[in-house]
């Protein structure tokens, strides 16, 4: 496994990670964060709610490393189950991974054949749910609010009109339709986003991550905050400002590279934030 994520080097960089410390990795995914976090000294705590994304980290036999599936919602009881109160450092890289693209029995992809499912751990709700028995109007809501799109009301009934609908295939080819074929890009992306978004409930999920960082991060620590799309840099932007522990350590957040973009063109959309516990907290 093989995996460097983007914004590699500025993100460990400013983790200012130190030899013995203890550091969360909030998305373990490929380990690229992981393994960078324990080459330069420190010993992490890594949380994936995917079985899959555990056992290939198992599978490395990283020593220093600590594996926990759970959604990093759970980031202080899992914590507190281990007898660790502060850490050093917490890291989250927000965009989905991979493995969850490449693989189309997952249902993330609109451009493979694969079931509506669009989980990232063991959810019960699913997107073949929600498309198949939600009302339109919640329908358009859902597309609306998780994938800012314009057109939200339009596919929503081109959605209910051709239900059941049962594999991602499908789903794309209703709403190319809906939206009248003409777009850059793929039409049915901000659709399929805002989907995974709310049956993963990314919003919320975030939000606790956010404030289990205000309770373990000891003085000193950094958070740092790679997310893939605005709503995710707006609720970090907007919850940086508000707190009264974390200090934002940079004005605008950090992009990738001209290079970086050139050569991963995922990269695009990536924005980095972070900051630093600076109240007396627990030492």
């Amino acid at each position: 496994m093989n995996h460097t994520p983007v914004l590699y080097q500025e993100a460990l960089d400013w983790l200012a990670i130190r030899p013995g410390g203890v550091y969360v990795d909030a998305t373990l995914g490929g380990a690229g964060h992981t393994r960078g976090i324990l080459e330069r000294g420190g010993q992490v705590i890594a949380f994936d709610q995917d079985p899959q994304a555990i056992a290939r980290a198992q599978a490395l036999n990283l020593p220093h490393l600590t594996l926990v599936q759970a959604n990093f919602r759970e980031l202080v009881p899992e914590l507190n189950k281990r007898g660790i109160s502060q850490v050093d450092g917490l890291l989250a890289d927000l965009g989905v991974s991979s493995f969850h693209f490449d693989d189309a029995s997952r249902g993330f992809s609109y451009q493979q054949e694969g079931p509506l499912d669009m989980r990232m751990g063991q959810g019960e709700l699913t997107a073949q749910e929600v498309v198949n028995t939600y009302p339109e109007e919640a329908l358009a809501e859902i597309l609306f609010r998780y994938g800012e799109e314009p057109r939200a009301r339009r596919i929503a009934r081109f959605i209910v009109e051709n239900r059941p609908i049962h594999t991602t295939t499908q789903l794309a080819e209703v709403v190319r339709r809906a939206t009248g074929f003409r777009q850059a890009g793929h039409p049915a992306r901000k659709s399929f986003q805002a989907l995974r978004i709310y049956v993963n409930d990314e919003l919320g999920a975030l939000e606790q991550l956010l404030r289990s960082a205000e309770a373990v991060l000891r003085k000193g620590g950094r958070l740092v905050i790679i997310s893939f799309h605005s709503l995710e840099d707006r609720l970090v932007k907007h919850f940086l400002r508000e707190s009264a522990v974390l200090q934002p350590l940079t004005k605008k957040p950090i992009v990738p590279s001209e290079t970086e973009q050139r050569e991963n063109p995922r990269a695009r959309s990536a924005k980095m934030r972070v900051a630093e516990r600076v109240d007396g907290g627990k030492a």
